[in-house]
């Protein structure tokens, strides 16, 4: 443990070193995104964040290869291909944002990434079917399912990247649920310790809690596609490397049908039903599922009325519930551990339903209790007597006429 809190140290610590840096150089060249109908931002925003997240990656993974614990990890072909994975995606994502791209584009420099890492030896060999046996992919299944996964993960963090703070937050969540499910299958000894999935999910985890405080509403920077999709398929790597790797029963054991790759699905519940969401609407919609709405999850929290801060920490909070239905029973053993869980769910779906409801109503009665307190009383002198008035904005014509 003390390996990994050395890499989540770096990764923490050169993230938070760079994003100055970076937020400098992009208002001093105009790397910037302009304000728009679909923005939430009211100035010009750097836009370059995702840059920074890539330093803190290659520092913490420079570091990681030097220290005794990850030389199984690193002797391989693996873990370069999921180094190179990363960049590439970075790279797309990153020209995109000096130089717009089109969506095909961006999706062939995805389907690279992704097969970098099949070609690197990082794919999707065994698919546990819940009910079924395991299932054995072919190679070439085994291939096409791995790009699949990695530019359907690098989408769903990229379409969800909407308000501040919330793709960061959400994959920091998902990183560190993960990485706690990884390093159980490694003490019960069903991952090999030349695993790559727990150290790139621990060091995702460093560089989004180092890029989270410039990125917090209201934000300093803005992580773009560059940062966006360099998630994606760091996400995407580490959950192959453990759920598509693992042939062992053992996360079965607690329940049955949660499969080693159905966790991550769990976890990142959030942007992936976003993203089936926004496939499903944009093609009843016979539009292009590239185009951009503002109909996202985010969006429409915002609309209903939950505000900036709170849109991201309802969205926050699911993630964390759909993480602990996850390891809850992966770690106690039993299934009667979800029963906070569903009640914690029950509690934050009455406020993200009715929220903005009851917080309306609270303002009005408080405005209307301010709306009729009653004025301080004036005492007005008149000969020897004294008269209480409730109101102070009487008028006495007498002084006017005698002038």
């Amino acid at each position: 443990m003390i390996a990994y809190v050395v890499i989540l140290a770096v990764a923490f610590g050169a993230t938070v070193l760079t994003v100055p840096l970076v937020r400098r150089f992009c208002l001093r060249v105009g790397l910037v995104y302009e304000p728009n109908e679909r923005t939430v931002h009211t100035r010009p925003m750097p836009a370059l964040g995702g840059l920074a997240m890539f330093v803190g990656f290659a520092a913490a993974l420079g570091v990681a290869a030097l220290l005794g614990r990850f030389k199984p990890m690193m002797s391989g072909t693996e873990m370069a291909g999921a180094a190179l994975c990363c960049a590439v995606a970075f790279a797309t994502g990153l020209t995109d944002d000096v130089r717009h791209l089109s969506a095909p584009a961006k999706v062939a420099g995805l389907v690279l990434s992704g097969s970098i890492l099949s070609l690197s030896g990082l794919s999707l060999l065994f698919f546990r079917v819940p009910f079924f046996d395991l299932l054995v992919l072919s190679p070439d299944l085994s291939a096409l399912l791995t790009v699949i996964w990695v530019v359907g993960m690098a989408n769903a963090i990229n379409l969800i990247d909407g308000l501040d703070g919330l793709a960061a937050g959400i994959t920091a969540i998902a990183a560190a649920a993960f990485l706690a499910y990884s390093l159980a299958l490694s003490r019960n000894g069903v991952l090999d310790p030349s695993n790559v999935g727990p150290l790139i999910a621990v060091i995702v985890l460093g560089v989004c809690l180092g890029f989270l405080p410039y990125n917090v509403h209201p934000a300093k920077i803005i992580m773009g596609d560059g940062g966006a999709l360099f998630l994606g398929a760091a996400m995407a790597t580490s959950t192959i490397a453990v759920g598509g790797n693992s042939d062992d029963p053992f996360s079965g054991q607690a329940w049955f049908f949660f499969a080693p790759l159905l966790v991550p699905l769990f976890i990142l519940g959030v942007p992936i039903l976003d993203t089936a969401f926004s496939i499903v609407r944009r093609t009843v919609g016979r539009s292009g599922v590239s185009v951009a709405d503002r109909k996202h999850l985010h969006h429409r929290l915002v609309d209903r009325g939950h505000g900036h801060r709170r849109a991201v920490f309802i969205l926050w909070g699911w993630t964390a519930l759909l993480s602990g239905f996850v390891l809850i029973p992966v770690f106690t053993g039993r299934g009667d551990g979800i029963v906070p869980i569903g009640i914690l769910a029950l509690l934050l779906a009455l406020f993200t339903m009715l929220g903005p409801s009851v917080t309306l109503h609270w303002a009005r009665r408080r405005a209307a209790a301010e709306s009729t307190t009653e004025t301080p009383v004036v005492s007005i002198k008149d000969g020897g007597s004294t008269s209480d008035h409730a109101t102070p904005t009487r008028t006495d014509t007498r002084a006017g006429a005698r002038r």
